[in-house]
């Protein structure tokens, strides 16, 4: 064969266009669709973007930027896989979340906790479906409506299912002013009519207190939610310190610019799961056929939000008893923001009592329960890493996933 001719073949062999496959293409679409979704119909774009970058770099055929030495496979398994990102993003949390509303209002972090219910009945369900316990546990916690507790559970037990877990629960998260209206309005409409008294005013020495207590006690009772807890703490107590100036500066820095990086880092590591060659790298360690991965990429979402769906429904049920034992002193719409989407379930909440009521104002009331849902996704969280790892062990002795 004539050489420029050969040259000329092997130049078209090498392109992207001729490695690709059905599945690059699936994958193509799904980046493209969350693009446009993040950049035209301003769907959470500060995620959706990222999301949609890091699945059209990592499966552009023969640039393998998913794996090996490629930049988003470094991003994802030193960054994310080793759960800095997450953990880091939780000291941003922490400088932004007010917890003065659930201090003045201790009950409400029941309502925190009845908002894991989703999480529970969708660890059960999900197990009679056939998925791997660790499985389970990384799927269920999309219930509780947290980002960065989502990808720490997954990262830490389930790395290959990160990119469809994560991208359920950000969506769901996009959605709560859709998924969560139709669940309060099964409330009657006279006890959602019921306004409360504003929250008490917390002093500053309360609010100090506070992340050191939370992280003392959580610490001790659920050791493996530390990481999560501790950063939280840590984020909060730079908030609330306000001794000098460079405290200050840490909280902003905390809670700003070094969240917008984390949040980079997040988006296009997690996009990178998306991939045919990250597949193709798990399928061995996991037995994970294409196959498969997108049988499991429609049951997570499915699934993700029964599990919000049910969160919330948790949290609701609980408020109307809280109505009933006060003699109707509690809103039981509170309840809905149980779930960790801080604070749009609270700006939820207010929406649909202000439809009955256009003077009512309970948004602050709402915030106790929903600060407290990322206490308590965080520590539900804990209980599922370390009960699932101490599983694993006893039964074959090590972790089939690492």
């Amino acid at each position: 064969m004539d050489p420029l001719i050969a040259a000329f073949q092997n130049f078209l062999l090498s392109t992207g266009i001729a490695g690709l496959t059905p599945l690059h293409l699936v994958f193509l679409a799904i980046g493209s669709i969350f693009l446009y979704l993040g950049l035209y119909k301003r769907v959470e774009p500060l995620l959706l973007i990222g999301l949609g970058v890091g699945i059209i770099l990592a499966n552009i055929p023969g640039t393998h930027l998913a794996v090996g030495d490629g930049f988003l496979a470094l991003i994802r398994v030193h960054l994310i896989e080793n759960e800095l990102v997450p953990l880091f993003i939780f000291l941003g949390l922490g400088a932004l979340t007010d917890f003065r509303p659930l201090i003045a209002q201790p009950y409400t972090l029941l309502l925190g906790a009845a908002a894991q219910l989703g999480v529970f009945i969708t660890l059960l369900g999900t197990l009679a479906m056939g998925f791997h316990l660790n499985e389970s546990a990384a799927i269920a916690i999309i219930g509780g409506a947290d980002g960065p507790t989502t990808v720490y559970t997954c990262a830490t037990l389930a790395p290959y299912l990160l990119g469809p877990v994560a991208l359920a629960a950000y969506t769901y998260m996009s959605m709560v002013p859709i998924i969560q209206p139709p669940i309060i309005r099964l409330i009657p409409k006279r006890h959602r009519m019921i306004k409360m008294r504003p929250p008490r005013k917390v002093t500053d020495q309360e609010a100090l207190l506070f992340p050191i207590v939370l992280l003392s006690v959580t610490a001790l009772l659920v050791p493996a939610s530390t990481p999560l807890i501790g950063m939280l703490a840590l984020g909060n107590i730079f908030r609330e310190s306000r001794i000098s100036e460079v405290v200050e500066r840490l909280a902003k820095t905390s809670a700003t610019q070094m969240m917008d990086v984390l949040i980079i880092l997040l988006t296009l590591g997690v996009g990178s799961t998306l991939s045919v060659d990250y597949i193709d790298m798990m399928a061995p360690k996991v037995h994970l056929t294409p196959i498969k991965f997108l049988f499991a990429f429609g049951m997570i979402f499915i699934w993700g939000l029964f599990a919000f769906g049910v969160s919330t429904l948790g949290g609701v049920l609980l408020g109307e008893v809280m109505y009933f034992l006060t003699g109707g002193k509690v809103n039981p719409a509170i309840g809905a923001a149980g779930v960790s989407a801080v604070p749009m379930s609270a700006r939820v909440v207010q929406r649909e009592v202000q439809r009955v009521d256009p003077s009512n104002y309970i948004i602050m009331n709402a915030m106790g329960p929903n600060v407290a849902g990322v206490i308590g996704t965080a520590t539900v969280a804990g209980i599922y890493i370390g009960y699932v790892k101490a599983w694993y062990i006893a039964k074959l002795g090590f972790l089939p996933w690492k």
